[in-house]
């Protein structure tokens, strides 16, 4: 199975640290995130990787190489204009003929991928959406009504949302939906899917998974060392 990781963001959530680093390059302890993440894919069984670039990409290149060094097979794509979430997608699209994971470039998880894609291939629709649960606090308060009458009032309460983790698992054909050349997002995609009456899918993640583009996210992995935990992780899955 072939990954895509999307590298061709700005990362204005972590600047000014994005200045000078693109966000797939920010440290985690002693390791970029992107050298986490093309670790956790290689674990995973993964061995050919598809990384977008377009930001700094050069830096990237730099680091990551050819892939040999994690027995990966890299190759890239650069974006002369940003092409959004999914855009880049198009510029890859005859290697892409069988069944494949797409990924934001700075999330952290110990999804088990060899679940997400088995839960994935029980239908036949292009697209599932790995998701997990994130409680939200509200800075407002939330009033429920009808017919302009108050039904209840929660003052700043925690909701719990299902939030889409940046990571999708896809067919080919979900190529048909995705234009070359301009840019388009994941929500673009998702809102020609259904209007045009093509289910989306969900896999439902009860486990870790950080974003590292947010701030909070990213001060937490720190306090963490990833690739032990990680490791540990899969031993104990093993064993189960």
């Amino acid at each position: 199975m072939k990954a895509v990781i999307q590298c061709g963001g700005m990362g204005t959530r972590l600047r000014p640290f994005t200045s000078v680093l693109p966000k797939p390059l920010m440290p985690i302890g002693a390791r970029p995130v992107l050298e986490l993440l093309l670790k956790w894919l290689r674990r995973n069984g993964i061995e050919e990787v598809y990384i977008t670039t377009g930001y700094l990409g050069h830096l990237i290149r730099s680091v990551c190489g050819d892939g040999s060094q994690w027995n990966l097979k890299i190759r890239y794509t650069q974006e002369m204009e940003p092409l959004g979430t999914i855009g880049p997608l198009s510029l890859i699209r005859d290697e892409l003929n069988e069944t494949f994971v797409v990924l934001n470039g700075d999330v952290l998880t110990d999804l088990s991928l060899s679940r997400f894609v088995a839960a994935h291939r029980m239908h036949r629709d292009p697209v599932t959406i790995a998701t997990t649960s994130r409680l939200i606090k509200m800075d407002f308060g939330v009033i429920d009504e009808i017919d302009n009458t108050v039904q209840l009032f929660r003052e700043k309460p925690t909701l719990s949302h299902l939030v889409s983790m940046g990571i999708y698992c896809m067919n080919p054909d979900v190529l048909r939906f995705i234009p070359s050349g301009i840019p388009f997002g994941f929500d673009d995609l998702m809102l020609q899917m259904m209007q045009g009456g093509t289910a989306v899918h969900v896999y439902k993640h009860d486990g870790l998974w950080l974003d590292i583009g947010r701030v909070d996210d990213f001060q937490s992995a720190q306090a963490v060392s990833w690739e032990e935990q990680s490791a540990s992780i899969e031993v104990a899955a093993a064993a189960a």
